[in-house]
């Protein structure tokens, strides 16, 4: 069933009369992770069984927090249903959830003893987004894929319970480069609902003025723009690769597939000249089931 999160809000928003039951509440987060198209498959059905309803549980998590953020008409109305939602993830940590996709992340929290931190640090991301639409400097950029990517690949360490500092310190690296990746895909996609994330500071030093990006210009300094910010952000996968060593061997597939991913995207931005004001950079099915077997024959071996 095609995703309508009109229809979700109002079925399961603040104004919902009851609480769901727990088999409902992971049939409900399945649901949620099947219907939406990713880049690559959030889920994959190499991850061990024991792991997947907890892997729904976050996406589902994670797909609402955004979906709140951007499907419901930004500034004061995303604010507070953001806050509702934090407070629905408060209550797994002490008190009565309702909503069905935190009665199933409850159950993640317990058995893997996660920190609150790393949820709410996701809703600080999806607040900024509703206040700050543009970036004055790289660092500032950094700031902000602190709180909406690094999280993520936490959380992907304590589901598979090899959490450490080395080990998320270089998967703050993969994560940030997937974001990074996604806004370089995404410049016109995001500028279209008013968000610029590429720094002012880049754009000053390769002449690319405030009139040339309003007018959604692709000029040389344009290009080259685009070519520093790929460059740089194919350094943070280099570095966070480091990461699939220090990993179980059952998790290494899918995050060397996030990786993958990830440069497949920079690739596909060099592919169009850099030109993504024209035409989104997107990988095809057949380039992901090269990906996928790559990294299956990679295990293998």
């Amino acid at each position: 069933m095609a995703w309508n999160f009109a229809e979700e809000l109002n079925q399961w928003g603040p104004q919902s009369p009851r609480a769901a039951a727990r088999g409902l509440a992971h049939a409900y987060c399945k649901h949620v992770a099947r219907s939406h198209y990713e880049n690559f498959t959030v889920v994959s059905f190499l991850l061990p069984r024991r792991l997947v309803l907890h892997f729904h549980a976050v996406y589902a998590y994670c797909r609402w927090a955004d979906d709140l953020a951007d499907e419901t008409g930004g500034g004061a109305e995303s604010l507070l249903l953001l806050d509702w939602w934090r407070n629905e993830l408060l209550a797994c940590y002490g008190g009565s959830p309702r909503h069905p996709v935190m009665i199933a992340i409850r159950e993640t929290i317990q058995r893997f003893a996660i920190p609150p931190e790393l949820f709410l640090n996701l809703l600080v991301a999806f607040e900024q987004d509703q206040r700050v639409k543009r970036y004055d400097t790289f660092v500032q950029l950094i700031g902000y894929c602190r709180n909406s990517a690094n999280p993520v690949g936490r959380l992907v360490l304590y589901l598979f319970e090899c959490f450490d500092e080395r080990r998320a310190a270089l998967a703050d690296e993969v994560c940030t480069g997937l974001q990074l990746a996604n806004f370089w895909q995404d410049v016109a996609r995001d500028f279209a609902i008013g968000r610029v994330y590429l720094p002012a500071e880049d754009r000053a030093r390769f002449g690319y003025t405030d009139d040339d990006l309003n007018a959604r210009r692709f000029t040389p300094a344009f290009r080259d723009l685009m070519k520093f910010e790929v460059e740089r952000t194919k350094g943070y996968f280099d570095r966070g690769e480091e990461l699939l060593r220090l990993l179980p061997r059952e998790a290494r597939i899918d995050v060397d597939l996030f990786i993958a991913g990830g440069r497949a995207v920079l690739r596909s931005i060099e592919r169009i000249g850099f030109d993504v004001w024209t035409t989104r950079p997107k990988v095809g099915k057949l380039q992901k089931m090269k990906l996928l077997a790559r990294a299956v024959w990679k295990r293998m071996l």
